[in-house]
């Protein structure tokens, strides 16, 4: 998610200006898109436990229905929002993993509308208002950046891969403006080389590709650095009309036979080339 101290430019020219507080007519659209938006989520969680409660009688670890469900909520908050929502691709099959770029609040929204997957964040998002009833409807995995932690928190990641959970991590680290891809963590995709995670274990890349309402700055939907998550929100559901985000799912890259460099390099190389051909989108050397 987005964070304050960052180790590398995530905007190119000046910042944009702060959100700009609704007007009567803004106030009335956060009104229709909002409580729309609420009502489906806040029906949706207990739908959900009772769901994975079902599951873990029947399937184990395993989603085959609660998935597709947080699936179907998160379209239908898309649809309550009012932005137009495109999918190109196919999610992989077989045991995996999913890496993409990282822009906005959006993202726990738009991603898991393409593919039923299961965020990778850092453990302090979990106590984020707004922010955290997201990340429990699609039961957010959640990290602490402490080596202390590191084996225990692969093996968690190897057991819900051998579920069948897909985990999806933003290799950039932090969240950028969504009209560049930052350089990706290659120490990251060494939890990808672990001896107990399944055979045949392969990477699908994702890419998320926002396209600002008409007359907006063309980085509107992109939350980064030290914005006010509650204004972005409002900016977001206040806009008098939503543009539109493609996600584009890529082939999966086996991991076997290579490196972490390699897999970062690979999947950056996908995600990057699928964003618009803009000067903000070329590699940052700091």
């Amino acid at each position: 998610m987005a964070d304050e101290n960052l180790s590398s430019p995530t905007w190119v020219g000046e910042p944009p200006p702060p959100p700009r507080r609704p007007g009567a007519a803004g106030w009335f659209r956060v009104a229709r898109r909002g409580i729309p938006a609420i009502a489906v989520l806040v029906a949706g969680v207990p739908l959900l436990a009772i769901l994975r409660l079902i599951e873990r009688l029947f399937t184990g670890p395993r989603r085959p229905v609660s998935g597709p469900f947080v699936q179907g909520v998160c379209r239908a908050v898309i649809w309550c929002i009012g932005l137009t929502y495109r999918r190109i691709g196919a999610p992989m099959r077989g045991p995996g993993a999913v890496v993409a770029n990282h822009s906005s609040w959006l993202d726990i929204l738009t991603m898991n509308a393409a593919m039923p997957v299961f965020f990778v964040a850092k453990a302090e998002v979990a106590s984020w208002p707004g922010i955290n009833i997201l990340t429990k409807v699609t039961n957010t995995h959640f990290v602490a950046r402490d080596r202390r932690f590191a084996q225990e928190q692969a093996a968690e990641f190897a057991a819900r891969t051998r579920a069948g959970h897909r985990l999806l991590f933003f290799p950039e680290g932090t969240s950028s403006d969504g009209r560049r891809v930052l350089p990706f963590k290659p120490t990251l995709f060494q939890g990808f080389l672990a001896p107990e995670l399944p055979d045949g274990l392969a990477i699908q890349p994702m890419t998320a590709i926002y396209q600002a309402p008409p007359g907006e700055d063309p980085r509107f939907y992109g939350w980064w650095g030290d914005m006010a998550l509650g204004q972005h929100i409002l900016s977001v559901l206040s806009v008098k009309r939503q543009g539109c985000v493609t996600i584009a799912l890529h082939e999966p890259v086996p991991v076997s036979g290579k490196d972490r460099k390699t897999l970062s390099r690979m999947t950056e190389a996908t995600i990057r080339n699928a964003m618009p051909d803009t000067r903000e989108n070329q590699p940052f050397h700091g």
